[in-house]
């Protein structure tokens, strides 16, 4: 059984402009706390993140406390932000069709591609082992929708105001066979 703990990152500082390098807010790092609080008990054998900073520093001190490095992916980062593309029509329209993306923006069906491309690598490379990921929102819910289609935009809406948010996913071989949620923290998502 190999056992992933997804973590969307803490609350990010919505006025910086450039996505990779945004960071977390005070009250962000303060609930990073609460990520190490929740893999005190947890073994914990490798740390995989998005190269963006707000996901790095989520689980930087939780790592820190395993003896961990963070091995950062490329393709386990956010989807590809184009003009006017966080909204309410926006996220219907994309989860009704995983193909559109606006103006300079990324589809859900791009973003799902390299991220389960990234993923199943891990899995190669650390079955039968436990591995924190750290992550986006968008990007944790294309995950969940490749495996369980059901997953959609309400789902997608559900979890946009967690941060963090810690799910974990057990698999077998390379199919998911279970899934729980270990931490939810509420936050208002305003960009």
């Amino acid at each position: 059984m190999t056992t992933f703990y997804f973590v969307r990152h803490a609350q990010p500082d919505f006025t910086w402009s450039d996505d990779m390098t945004r960071p977390l807010t005070a009250e962000g790092e303060k609930d990073s706390e609460k990520v190490i609080d929740a893999f005190k008990n947890i073994h914990i054998d490798a740390a995989f993140s998005s190269p963006y900073l707000r996901s790095v520093k989520t689980i930087e001190k939780t790592a820190e406390m395993h003896g961990l490095k963070i091995y950062t992916d490329m393709r386990l980062r956010e989807r590809g932000k184009g003009n006017n593309g966080n909204n309410m029509e926006m996220f219907r329209r994309r989860w009704s069709d995983f193909d559109y993306h606006e103006d300079g923006g990324e589809s859900l069906r791009s973003v799902q591609a390299r991220n389960i491309s990234a993923l199943f690598d891990i899995l190669d490379a650390y079955s039968d082992k436990s591995i924190m990921i750290g992550t986006h929102g968008t990007a944790l819910s294309t995950i969940l929708n490749y495996f369980d289609a059901d997953f959609g935009c309400d789902d997608f809406l559900r979890i946009i105001d967690f941060m963090p948010y810690i799910i974990r996913f057990d698999f077998c071989g390379k199919e998911c066979v279970a899934k729980k949620e270990i931490l939810i923290v509420e936050k208002t998502f305003n960009q």
